[in-house]
């Protein structure tokens, strides 16, 4: 016998149920439903609970920054400067548990120290691959991926094969990312494309932004911050136009202060990659370098 349609509106009520029911009651009551998914308003200690309660993905609404304590929630706080020290990571840490940054976003070789400071706190450890360049190997940015993985990210974020991109072959530029994409997906990781958008025309912007979509990103960002430009609100704007509702868009590159960030997260942003982050969440005004 075949069982009954349950339209969206009735599972949507029965997931909001089961996510109210974990909260209210502790994670031994996840083993009723022996389910490991569940989808809850995103507020970082609800959906903490529920994390620690089992489950192992967050369905997410692009959230009210009112309910989730601000601008800051939004912030890959961020250090990838070539010449940054123990101690400055160490601060970058810090700052990030102070302030309940999304997470801190470092190079790859401080990854298990990060993650040592902030796990279990709810801030993610995100690392950069291929960087700043995007034109190694797919392999070695898939070695890469896994070994940041392995050492404790949560979230990657990854230069795109530019020059690829700019000779037309968009085929490559999809399976570059797929690649990066797989190895991230089958250890829990999350993919951030790096489009540096400052080198692309807008129709390359298009195409850039459908190919990661295709090749199953979960977020498209604009700048690696190292090269001539950063993140515009129009570029934003067109990214989200391509990626549609469902995908994340991270600006990053040259923002500085709080207007600079809400005036992002307005055209679309879902979040904000800087180094000055706290002058952000503080409202001052930061250099905004990486």
């Amino acid at each position: 016998m075949s069982r009954p349609a349950i339209d969206a509106a009735t599972l949507e009520r029965l997931l909001e149920e089961i996510a109210r029911q974990i909260l209210e009651h502790g994670p031994e009551s996840l083993s009723q439903w022996g389910c490991s998914s569940v989808c809850v308003e995103l507020c970082p200690d609800r959906v903490n609970d529920v994390v620690q309660a089992g489950a192992c993905r967050i369905g997410v609404h692009r959230p009210d920054l009112a309910k989730v304590g601000g601008v800051a929630s939004y912030i890959d706080h961020t250090l990838l400067k070539p010449e940054a020290t123990a101690a400055e990571i160490d601060k970058l840490c810090a700052d990030a548990l102070q302030h309940r940054f999304a997470s801190v976003c470092v190079n790859g070789s401080w990854v298990r120290r990060c993650a040592e400071i902030v796990g279990g706190s709810g801030v993610a450890v995100c690392s950069v691959i291929g960087f700043p360049l995007g034109a190694m190997a797919t392999e070695v940015k898939a070695y890469e991926a896994r070994r940041a993985i392995e050492d404790g990210a949560c979230e990657i974020d990854m230069v795109m094969n530019i020059g690829a991109l700019k000779s037309g072959d968009a085929d490559f530029v999809r399976r570059d990312i797929a690649a990066v994409a797989d190895t991230c997906h089958r250890l829990g990781a999350r993919l951030k494309v790096i489009l540096e958008t400052a080198l692309l025309t807008d129709r390359e912007k298009e195409i850039a932004c459908e190919q990661a979509k295709l090749a199953g990103a979960d977020f498209v960002k604009t700048s690696t911050g190292f090269s001539k430009g950063g993140a515009t609100a129009a570029d934003v704007a067109l990214m989200r136009r391509i990626v549609g509702p469902t995908m994340g868009v991270k600006a990053s590159g040259g923002i500085r202060d709080a207007k600079d960030a809400q005036t992002m997260i307005a055209a679309g942003a879902s979040r904000i990659g800087a180094s000055a982050s706290v002058a952000i969440a503080t409202g001052g005004k930061g250099a905004g370098a990486y």
